[in-house]
């Protein structure tokens, strides 16, 4: 099978994308062969015919509503198999269900009024059935495939309209019948609380039961596979609630505007799981004060033996939030704590963190999510044999009990992919048609939402409710009481197990393994004053509006998400790490290589606030991170739905959906290419990771783009005059664009293309 583009066709209301497709149906042996009694699939090329057969495919590009729709009806024609798949799953995003239903049901389900192309004669019986069954079809994919579209209490109009309509010219049809169930279902169903799991008010707590500090020895009665299931169990039982449309960039963007506070609850709930998970890992390490040096390190352990289970059960958000508390700044700098992590243990870590790295777009973590999607078990490779053996003897349990495992993505990945490719393609072509290419491209994303929500159900955990109260009842520490906590664990431990001479022996001996090429700079201090405490305070935003992943406990749509080995600072190797002990005495030796093979975060200063492992903040509903002012690690973010990563947030190569069709180059953050870019322009007075992405050409001038940031943050565009906008160059240096300059050619390409929309200053008179 070959494929050639035919090009464009324009009808009134849309245009199509053609491609030919040429087919072999027939290898024939040839006049000659066949004298001889040969025959074709027997013969060489030489003595052979083929006969070939091309076909012509049909996808729409761009179009009004009416004829997306009535494209519903034509595309199995015109061979564009998965239009109706890709229409439903991304349709919210441009039309509401009643405007589509209207139109799929009075407009074209209407014999007497339809003006529906393949009815030749409205009068014939044939016609008829040929239309009834194209909508029946498109009727039964809606309910198959969103049928949460038409939960809508306590009118349920579309039900109604549907219903009517199927009694009229479907009676007694096992649609009618289906349409009337989900309608009691809807009816009967109570409100259900998509965060029922991750809730911590005092309302979801049993009667006499009060938040508390986690304690230790209650915490470590929970065997780590246990805590791993049951954290699993609540992780899928919220992704499956998941309704993939909440997710895409057009609707998550818009949910910090007033009047969408409660938009994409689905989504909503998975971060308050991730950010619940995180918290707790925090509060059980830092919360109780009395806890030796060694216990806290046991308890670190215990939580990467979570971890490790997590991945062996495929659950990569209770992975990433495990690990990204354990990258938070309050236990990241725990570093005499840190020593008394065994080797091993480390070695399972940093392998653990690795999966995330941001590498090449977290190329890791996308083809292992990728290549386990539907496997039946983890694929568990480690580096270190005892780990080796570890792993697969616990996964071998697994397959013994004969029972496969799904897979709990991280959440996050598919947010930022879909916010760029909302913020790089616009909504709208030439001509004001609906550009469903960008859909095509939005489906590729949510296609694989579903497919993992689907291999979810092949998991069997059953809630250990013991387990699920505890984690209710835990009391989470604000990013103030996390952070004086561990300043007075470790200076605790420095006074207890390091006098002021060892431990300046100490720093001197590790500073000269890095006098090589691998220069270790600690981060510049920064105080706990400087940035916001308790998350966004509702600040919404396309990136991170907290600066650290410890939270006011009130503010519980932040997900905190840590640096997982920055380019700029990427967790160090710990082969041949010497620090296995908590004896001061410990040796130090230094490795053959003359590079020190210690994690970096062991070189930190206690008085360090922003950490090797410095804290960046999860946007609540946004999920996204960017690093603190003062981090030794780029503004590049782990998580940025918003924005991307400098090398871009999704692939930048778009190949559409349609064989034979040229790709282009979509534009990314920090990167110019075909003229045109995405920045990141934040409000002056805001925290600096408060910012929306947008995307400029290099024909847009300081008017447009001031004009388009004002609407991104929710302010009058009218106000265009009152702003400037300048380039961040440095901490203390800006660029000014004049009035009219054209950004594109005007910015500074070779530093982070990060914006300030400023109020201009009022004229003395």
């Amino acid at each position: 099978t070959t494929f050639q583009d035919g090009g464009e066709e324009v009808e009134d209301g849309a245009v199509y994308n053609v491609t030919l497709k040429k087919v072999q149906i027939q290898q024939a042996a040839n006049k000659g062969a066949r004298w001889l009694g040969g025959e074709g699939d027997q013969l060489p090329p030489e003595h052979t015919v083929r006969q070939y057969e091309t076909s012509k495919i049909r996808a729409i590009k761009a179009g009004t509503l009416e004829k997306l729709v009535e494209n519903l009806l034509t595309a199995f024609g015109d061979a564009d198999f998965s239009y109706i798949s890709i229409f439903l799953a991304t349709y919210r995003a441009f039309a509401s269900p009643r405007a589509v239903l209207e139109l799929l049901l009075d407009r074209f389900g209407n014999l007497e009024t339809s003006s529906h192309g393949e009815v030749a004669n409205l009068n014939s019986l044939e016609s008829e059935m040929v239309l009834r069954a194209e909508i029946a079809s498109v009727l039964r994919a809606w309910l198959d495939q969103c049928s949460e579209d038409f939960r809508e209490p306590p009118d349920y109009m579309c039900l109604l309209k549907l219903l009517d309509y199927l009694k009229n010219n479907m009676p007694n049809s096992d649609m009618e019948s289906r349409v009337q169930n989900l309608l009691k279902q809807f009816q009967n169903q109570e409100v259900e609380a998509v965060d029922g799991f991750c809730s911590t008010s005092s309302s979801d707590l049993v009667d006499g039961d009060e938040l508390e500090i986690s304690n230790p020895e209650e915490f470590s009665s929970f065997q780590d596979h246990v805590v791993a299931e049951q954290l699993t169990y609540m992780d899928v039982m919220l992704f499956r609630r998941v309704v993939p449309y909440h997710c895409l960039g057009s609707i998550w963007s818009q949910r910090d505007k007033k009047e969408n506070k409660n938009l994409a609850p689905t989504v909503r709930a998975t971060i308050t799981q991730f950010n619940a998970v995180t918290k707790c890992v925090i509060s059980t390490i830092l919360g109780t004060r009395e806890l030796k040096i060694q216990q806290r390190a046991k308890i670190i352990e215990k939580w990467i033996h979570i971890a490790h289970e997590c991945r062996i059960l495929k659950n990569f958000s209770s992975l990433r939030a495990i690990i990204s508390a354990l990258q938070s700044n309050s236990i990241y700098r725990l570093k005499t704590t840190w020593m008394c992590v065994s080797k091993d243990i480390l070695l399972m870590y940093e392998e653990l963190s690795e999966i995330f790295s941001d590498h090449d777009n977290y190329l890791t973590s996308r083809e292992l999510l990728m290549k386990e999607a539907t496997s039946k078990f983890a694929n568990l490779d480690s580096s270190e044999k005892e780990n080796q053996k570890k792993s697969q003897k616990r996964l071998q349990l697994q397959k013994n009990k004969g029972v496969m495992q799904g897979t709990v993505p991280y959440l996050g990945t598919f947010l930022t992919d879909l916010i760029m490719l909302d913020t790089a393609l616009q909504d709208y072509v030439e001509g004001g048609l609906i550009n469903f290419e960008k859909r095509r491209r939005e489906f590729e994303v949510i296609a694989q939402i579903k497919l993992l929500q689907s291999s979810c159900n092949s998991y069997c955990l059953i809630p250990d409710q013991k387990f699920i109260q505890w984690f209710r009842r835990q009391r989470h520490l604000t990013e103030e009481e996390s952070y004086k906590l561990s300043r007075e664990a470790e200076a605790a431990a420095d006074t207890n197990i390091l006098s002021p001479k060892s431990q300046k022996s100490m720093v001197k001996r590790i500073s000269t393994l890095f006098l090589g090429t691998d220069v270790f700079t600690p981060p510049k201090e920064q105080s706990l004053k400087s940035s916001p405490v308790g998350g966004s305070s509702g600040e919404s935003t396309d990136s991170a509006s907290v600066s650290s992943c410890e939270f006011n406990h009130s503010e519980t749509e932040d997900v905190c998400v840590t640096p997982v080995s920055s380019p700029e600072d990427p967790l160090k190797k710990i082969s041949g790490y010497p620090l296995s002990s908590c004896s001061p005495d410990s040796s130090m030796s230094t490795p053959s290589s003359g590079v020190s093979s210690l994690p970096s975060f062991l070189l930190a200063s206690n008085d360090d606030k922003s950490s090797v492992g410095s804290d960046k903040g999860y946007d609540s509903d946004k999920g996204s991170v960017s690093s603190d002012k003062g981090s030794s690690s780029s503004k590049g973010s782990i998580f940025d739905p918003g924005s991307g990563q400098d090398s871009g947030s999704i692939p930048t190569r778009d190949s559409g959906s349609v064989p034979g069709c040229a790709p282009r180059v979509l534009p990314v953050y920090n990167r110019q290419s075909e003229g045109s870019c995405i920045i990141r322009v934040s409000m002056d007075g805001l925290h600096a990771s408060v910012y929306k992405s947008i995307l400029i050409t290099n024909q847009d001038r300081i008017p447009d783009v001031t004009q388009r940031a004002l609407l991104k943050h929710n302010l009058e565009p009218d106000a265009v005059e009152d702003y400037e906008l300048v380039q961040v160059i440095s901490e203390d240096k800006e660029l000014v664009f004049p009035r009219d300059a054209n950004v594109f050619y005007g910015m500074n390409s070779h530093v982070n293309f990060d914006f300030i929309l400023r109020k201009k200053a009022e004229l003395v008179g």
